[in-house]
């Protein structure tokens, strides 16, 4: 079973934060905008701050060939896809399915975990624990959730997000299953598939773009520095040393954000129910990280 640390705690909880706040973001950047265009655009900055970054360690990976395919896919599955996915579903879909969708990741995960990570399995507990984190947060978001926009293509911008949350969850277990490799280089090598896919796809999808206005060119390099490159580097760090179910924890974090960062930015009112779902949310993560948790204040096993 991974080791998981008190640092580990901190970066999913930077990681909440980071991801729960960049829907707003993307709503912004969308205004200026095209979706694939945005996808190409936030990683592509990312991989170039990641690459002067892994260029000063020296451009240290792996020796194993045979890693390059599975770092292809993970690469693709991780950044370019799920941001394509994502930027285009958003159209067509309310936000708040975007942010169950994504909390469903950890749900996704759990099986996953228990058939292709060693000392990931599932125990009466972790998915009591995960499946009353889950509640919290559809209780948080609501019923609204699953109101339709209306929209022409809202059938399929729902598959698109779904599709999004499924490669995520994939990805996870193959970033966590490659050989040893420096976290740095790998967060780099993720960006950079990513890159090569969306970058011919965006040109032949949407054509050269437009030169961005100042607003949509900073909130895309916000995008870009923040919640890409940054996170990205969090989030293969966490899932390499302490697995992705453990990684997973963020997703049920990235709702509380999103509904706190609505009503303290655009001022949007506080769900009646917020206590309440925050305090499933948080019982589900003690439930399920019981162990965890116990090691980090008393250093004594579950």
């Amino acid at each position: 079973m991974p080791e998981i640390a008190g640092r580990h705690w901190a970066m999913i909880a930077i990681l909440g934060f980071v991801w729960g706040s960049t829907f707003l973001l993307i709503e912004l950047a969308l205004e200026g905008m095209t979706p694939v265009w945005l996808a190409a655009a936030r990683i592509s900055f990312a991989t170039v701050l990641l690459t002067t970054f892994w260029g000063f360690r020296g451009f240290r990976l792996f020796h194993d060939k045979k890693a390059y395919l599975p770092l292809a896919i993970a690469s693709i599955g991780s950044s370019a896809l799920p941001f394509f996915l994502i930027s285009w579903g958003q159209q067509h879909v309310t936000s708040s399915f975007t942010g169950i969708c994504m909390t469903a990741i950890a749900l996704m995960i759990l099986p996953l975990a228990h058939i292709f990570v060693p000392g990931e399995q599932m125990t009466p507990r972790k998915v009591g624990g995960f499946v009353i984190g889950f509640i919290g947060v559809a209780i948080l978001i609501g019923g609204k959730a699953f109101e339709s926009t209306g929209a022409d293509l809202e059938f399929w911008g729902r598959l698109s997000i779904l599709g999004a949350t499924a490669s995520y969850a994939c990805c996870s277990i193959i970033v966590r299953r490659l050989p040893p490799v420096d976290s740095v280089g790998l967060a780099t090598m993720l960006l950079w598939f990513g890159a090569i896919v969306i970058i011919p796809v965006a040109l032949m999808a949407e054509g050269v773009p437009q030169t961005p206005d100042r607003q949509t060119f900073l909130v895309v390099a916000v995008l870009g520095l923040i919640p890409t490159a940054a996170a990205n580097l969090l989030r293969v760090m966490v899932v390499r040393e302490a697995g992705p179910t453990f990684m997973s924890l963020t997703n049920y974090q990235v709702p509380i954000w999103a509904v706190l960062m609505g009503a303290l930015v655009l001022g949007e009112p506080l769900p009646p129910t917020t206590l309440l779902a925050l305090a499933l949310i948080l019982g589900g993560v003690g439930l399920s990280q019981f162990g965890a948790l116990r090691r980090l204040f008393t250093g004594r096993s579950a």
